[in-house]
């Protein structure tokens, strides 16, 4: 057996089709079931199909039309859902963003993909980062989303009242609209011819080399995707299953695995704006939740804050994929002991909508694998050393895919989507060896990208902003383990001759400058960092000399 993993002869045909068109059958078919629990406001799939109907009308008469870039500036919210399919009806494209990210992060976003509208929410830190962002490029208008709104109405009122110094009001005219007055007019939006292979989604990852760029989704590739993820679930109750959503939507994970599969179950999401342990603990036990996708750092928190709750009953969660970073194994034994589900691992990227494997349902798979290949997809090992020579069964080398959940390239960057592609494969940068049963296992990464809490964060953009400091003469960042974050970054910085700096004011820095996903765990300050003979920092040197003190921290422990 080669170092290859194929489709099984059963897989029955995979489809691909339209986001809009795929929204628009699941909301008839469960017309009066619950689509959006929001911190107790409910909506049914008829209301939400209203909405978004009502949106795409209000989209079309502020010219969105086909090909155009929308961007979504929300955390989880029904806006979120609703913008996201108004957009791909009207034939125009969702841009991701991360709310969390800094001013210079939102400009680069908005630039490079041309994102002419934006939803955001009518909190000030987030809509003042994006209305800098008008006049300054290609962005137009934005459509301000009063987060009180969408909440009960007493909830909402004390929220808009209490929280009145941190909103802005936002005054209508060329630039600005609010959003109830985007879905006032009615109607039915104009149709747009489109074919599936039209971009839906832009979503943005740093791939290899650190430099944000966006992987471009197609209908097709995410239609297809959702196909692939419901045979993966044993069973369910179309209509009667209630999925948590405590992950950002923004993220494709979630935008998959949560929204996407969601609807196509005719689950209800119950819809989390952010990580707060007391409401996410709320939730799951008011509303017992019955799928729970989620990254290793929220199975551990859920964990952790059961144990400090009493009577907290878990069983209600009945299927559960953990992705977006590898899942220690004392962290799904713990789960699962509290829960009774089993809580199975995958494995995916950004430009592969993202799911690639995953382990067999019902069971736990092989310890240490992230799985089998999902419907259609296959899984190619090639040699590091020459990416033309597939490996034998049971050695490493680079993991490539072959799939229709594959991108069709990265935005407006022919050479770096060139650069990733071999014979037609996607090269994940990952390392890996396939064992006689085609179980997928990673050993290592080729890029010196961090998994932290599930999300990409890359050395380059924290090295950036170090450099930005007066202080700072040279800055490298590694991955580190994190207990609960899985890894978190680490800078190693040289100062300027003649000058001081402490770490915790390089740090304090830092903070207008990179999101908080990406402040370093640490900051150590150094006389030279280690180079290379012609001058390159050496990132390896350095993750080398943090696992020999974190073994002999350990020796001295035991």
């Amino acid at each position: 057996m080669s170092g290859t993993i194929t489709p099984t002869a059963t897989d029955a045909p995979l489809q691909a089709g339209l986001l809009s068109s795929f929204f628009d059958e699941a909301a008839a078919r469960f017309s009066n079931a619950p689509a959006i629990d929001f911190l107790g406001r409910h909506f049914s799939y008829r209301e939400i199909a209203e909405l978004v109907d009502r949106a795409a009308v209000g989209l079309q008469s502020l010219g969105v039309e086909k090909g155009t870039r929308v961007g979504l500036f929300l955390p989880n919210t029904p806006y979120s859902v609703i913008a996201f399919f108004a957009v791909l009806k009207v034939g125009g494209v969702v841009v991701n963003y991360n709310p969390l990210y800094a001013e210079p992060e939102v400009r680069h976003q908005v630039q490079d993909s041309g994102t002419r509208v934006m939803f955001v929410l009518d909190l000030a830190d987030h809509y003042n980062k994006v209305a800098a962002q008008l006049g300054n490029g290609t962005l137009q208008h934005i459509i301000v989303c009063p987060l009180g709104r969408a909440m009960p109405g007493l909830k909402g009122a004390a929220f808009t009242l209490l929280k009145r110094k941190t909103l802005i009001k936002a005054k209508p005219d060329a630039q600005n609209s609010v959003f109830a007055a985007l879905v006032a007019q009615g109607g039915s939006p104009k149709p747009v011819a489109l074919d599936p292979s039209a971009p839906a989604v832009l979503q943005y990852t740093g791939g290899t080399t650190g430099v944000p760029k966006a992987a471009v989704l197609t209908h097709s590739n995410l239609t297809i995707q959702v196909q692939q993820l419901v045979r993966w679930i044993p069973e369910y109750t179309p209509g009667s299953e209630r999925v948590l959503g405590i992950l950002p939507l923004f993220h494709v994970f979630a935008m998959t695995v949560v929204m996407l599969v969601g609807i196509a179950c005719g689950a209800e999401m119950l819809l989390l704006p952010r990580l707060d342990l007391d409401m996410l603990m709320k939730t799951v036990t008011r509303r017992r939740p019955t799928m729970a996708p989620g990254v290793p750092t929220l199975y551990t928190a859920i964990a952790n804050a059961a144990d400090k709750t009493k009577g907290v009953d878990l069983s209600s969660i009945r299927i559960c994929l953990s992705g977006g970073a590898p899942l220690p194994d004392e962290v799904r034994v713990r789960f699962e002991k509290l829960t009774g589900c089993v809580l199975v691992e995958g494995y995916g990227l950004s430009e592969a909508s993202p799911v690639v494997t995953i382990n067999p349902p019902g069971t736990a798979g092989k310890p240490g694998s992230v799985g089998l290949p999902v419907a259609g997809t296959v899984i190619e090992i090639r040699s590091i050393d020459d990416p033309n020579k597939l490996m034998p069964q049971g050695e490493s080398g680079e993991v490539c895919i072959r799939g229709p959940q594959v991108m069709a390239g990265y935005w407006n960057r022919p050479d770096e989507t060139a650069r990733v592609m071999i014979d037609g494969a996607l090269r994940t940068g990952d390392v890996g060896y396939i064992d006689a049963d085609g179980y997928l296992f990673l050993v290592d990464r080729l890029k010196d990208l961090i998994i932290c809490s599930g999300f990409n964060v890359y050395p380059r953009t924290i090295e950036e902003a170090l450099y930005r400091h007066p202080a700072v003469a040279e800055a490298a960042v590694i991955g580190i383990p994190d207990q609960y974050r899985g890894e978190a970054p680490k800078a190693f910085v040289q100062l300027r001759a003649g000058m001081t700096a402490t770490p915790e004011e390089i740090m304090t820095f830092l903070q207008g400058h990179i999101s908080k996903i990406e402040i370093p765990r640490e900051i150590e300050i150094r006389d030279s960092l280690p180079k290379s003979t012609v001058g390159k920092i050496l990132r390896r040197s350095l993750a080398d000399e943090e696992k020999q003190r974190a073994k002999a921290k350990a020796e001295r422990a035991a």
